[in-house]
C-alpha cells in the first residue's frame, strides 16, 4: 500500500482523542447512587468512542490517497507470439486483379491486407503481436504488445507511401529480433505477407534459418499472387533461366529448407487472403502462458464511504440517545 499524501498519515494519532475525552452527562440529580448500575450503557458508550475514532482514522487515510501498485499475473490462455512482416514495395498499392464483385473489389492489396489482418486480431485475446515492415529496407514499427490499439493503428500506418523493391531478407532478420529478448510463451510464428518474391544472399539465408530454428519460430508466407502468375505450388513449372528460378520459387524451396515449421499459402484476391489468414487463426489457437498487467487501485473513494457510513451510525445513535429521565 502506497500513499499520496504519507505526511497525513502523522495526524493517525488525533484518533484518540475520542477515547481520552470523558464524556460529561449533562442531567444533574441530587444522589445518583439511587441508580442501580448499567453496564450496557457503558459498553455503548465505550462503542461510540471507537466508532468515533474510525471515523477520524478513515477520514485521515482519505486525505492520504491510498493506493496500490499495478501488478503482474501469469495466465494461460489460447493464443500466440506473432511476428506481422508486411510488404510495403509499391506493387503492394496495386488493387487486386480479378476482385471480387462486392464493393472490396477496387481495394488495394496493402488495404485489404490492413483490414483483413486487423479483423484477425480483433477476433483473438491473448496473442502479443510486432509488427516490421520492408520495401528496400526494413522498419520496426511495433515491439511485441498485447495492445490491440497499438496493433490496429500500427498495421494501417503501413498502408503509407512505399520504394520499389523487395527486401524480404532484411524484414525476416528484424522480424527474430523481436523475439530475441522475450520470454517464450509457448508459441511463436511469422506471418510474412508478399507480392513478389526478392532474393536474399546465402549468409543471410543461414542466418534466418539459424534464428528461426533457435526462437523455434513458425512461418507462414502468404504470397498474393497476380492471376496467371507462376504458382509457387505448380510443379511442373519450367524455368526459362535454368541457372536461376523465379524469386518465389527460390524462396519458396529455401523456406522448406528450414527446420522450424512453415507453410505457404497464395492468395490472387480479397477472399482467398482472408481464408488463408482463417487457416492461420486456426493453426495457432496453441494453450500459451502470458503475463497480464493488472492495473494498481487508489482506495481513498473506499475508505470515504466508510467514513460517511460510520458518521451516519453515529448520528442515528445519538438520536436515539435518552437525555433525560422521567
Amino acid at each position: 500500500m502506497n500513499f499520496v499524501n504519507s505526511w497525513v498519515l502523522f495526524f493517525l494519532p488525533l484518533s484518540l482523542i475520542p477515547l481520552l475525552i470523558r464524556q460529561k452527562n449533562s442531567n444533574s440529580y441530587t444522589w445518583n447512587k439511587m441508580f442501580p448500575a448499567d453496564p450496557l450503557s457503558e459498553v455503548i458508550g465505550f462503542l461510540l468512542k471507537i466508532l468515533g475514532t474510525l471515523i477520524i482514522i478513515f477520514i485521515i487515510i482519505t486525505i492520504s490517497e491510498p493506493f496500490a501498485n499495478q501488478s503482474t499475473v501469469t495466465k494461460v490462455g489460447k493464443g500466440a507470439q506473432i511476428g506481422l512482416v508486411l510488404d510495403r514495395s509499391a506493387s503492394m498499392d496495386d488493387p487486386f486483379s480479378g476482385g471480387d464483385s462486392d464493393k472490396k473489389a477496387g481495394e488495394t492489396k496493402s488495404a485489404a491486407a490492413s483490414r483483413l489482418i486487423v479483423d484477425f486480431f480483433n477476433s483473438r485475446t491473448n496473442d502479443m503481436v510486432g509488427v516490421i515492415t520492408f520495401s528496400n529496407s526494413s522498419m520496426f514499427v511495433l515491439p511485441l504488445t498485447q495492445n490491440k490499439e497499438a496493433i490496429k493503428a500500427a498495421v494501417n500506418a503501413t498502408a503509407g507511401n512505399s520504394l520499389f523493391q523487395t527486401n524480404i531478407g532484411a524484414g525476416l532478420t528484424t522480424s527474430a529480433e523481436l523475439f530475441s529478448n522475450v520470454e517464450d510463451s509457448g508459441s511463436r510464428a511469422v506471418i510474412l505477407l508478399s507480392d513478389g518474391g526478392g532474393r536474399i544472399d546465402e549468409k543471410t539465408q543461414q542466418s534466418i534459418k539459424d534464428w528461426f530454428y533457435q526462437y523455434q519460430i513458425a512461418l507462414y508466407w502468404i504470397v498474393i499472387r497476380q492471376p496467371g502468375g507462376i504458382s509457387i505450388f505448380d510443379e511442373k513449372f519450367v524455368a526459362r533461366d535454368e541457372s536461376q528460378p523465379p524469386p518465389q520459387i527460390e524462396l519458396f524451396d529455401y523456406f522448406n529448407t528450414f527446420k522450424s515449421p512453415f507453410q505457404a499459402y497464395e492468395a490472387e484476391d480479397p477472399k482467398s487472403l482472408e481464408k488463408a489468414i482463417k487457416d492461420i487463426n486456426l493453426k495457432e489457437k496453441k494453450s500459451i502462458t502470458y503475463k497480464e498487467q493488472i492495473p494498481g487501485k487508489q482506495y481513498s473513494t473506499f475508505s470515504l464511504i466508510i467514513a460517511l457510513l460510520l458518521t451516519l451510525t453515529l448520528l442515528i445513535l445519538k438520536a436515539l440517545e435518552v437525555k433525560s429521565l422521567r
